[in-house]
């Protein structure tokens, strides 16, 4: 293996959890702090609704984060158990199931018996999860990790435009907070593609495009309710 070949798959999990959860925190956060401000509430109206916000979408992102990958540990613990089941009754079967796939995969049939007898010799179970069903290792779920990493990086995203309100006078609020914010998620963007191994352009422009609307749909339904005030 080359020393300097280094994949990022195993970021996976991890990396989506804290991107989503930091893409939020800036988005849901600086479109309040936008929307209520161009309704023309006060400054310390303002900040009180950041703060919720940032409270409110944090335990959200975890909550949401440990029921959905829970639901999907949940499903993967099923697979496996019902596996087991047909490897103890039918082994047979199983085997023939193996050399089909690794036939389709390009092997001929001597070597794909071969491979298949001493895959389920070593590990049958660990064989069918990632041969059959596509679960590995590497990509199980996991409920805790997903949810702490999504609630922490919720907070760290929404304290920035939070922090920015915060330090802005009234008048400026609005502006700074959507420029800072769009700076923030085009740097939150080039981050996660160069842990992710993808384009840093496409990545910062993505985060950045939604961003952007996101902010301006708030701003302008802030503005109409604050003109029929």
């Amino acid at each position: 293996m080359n020393p300097n070949e280094e994949h990022k798959s195993h970021r996976i999990g991890w990396l989506r959890a804290a991107v989503l959860g930091a893409n939020d925190g800036i988005v849901s956060t600086a479109s309040l702090i936008i929307g209520v401000a161009a309704a023309h509430s006060t400054h310390e109206n303002i900040v009180l609704v950041g703060v919720a916000g940032l409270v409110a979408g944090a335990m959200s992102m975890a909550a949401g984060e440990y029921v959905s990958v829970s639901s999907q540990a949940d499903t993967e613990k099923a697979e496996l158990a019902l596996e087991q089941y047909h490897l103890d009754q039918n082994p047979e079967f199983e085997m023939a199931e193996l050399v089909t796939i690794y036939e389709g995969r390009g092997l001929d049939t001597a070597l794909a018996q071969q491979v298949a007898y001493q895959l389920m010799a070593f590990d049958a179970l660990g064989a069918h999860a990632r041969d059959e069903l596509g679960i590995i290792d590497m990509g199980r779920a996991q409920p805790v990790q997903a949810a702490l990493s999504s609630a922490l990086a919720f907070v760290f995203g929404a304290a920035l435009p939070l922090f920015v309100a915060i330090i802005t006078p009234l008048p400026q609020l609005i502006a700074l907070t959507a420029v800072f914010s769009l700076i923030f998620l085009a740097g939150l963007g080039v981050v996660a593609a160069h842990l992710g191994g993808a384009s840093k352009r496409a990545g910062a422009m993505r985060v950045t495009f939604w961003g952007a609307l996101a902010m301006l749909a708030t701003a302008l339904i802030g503005n109409v309710m604050g003109i029929g005030l």
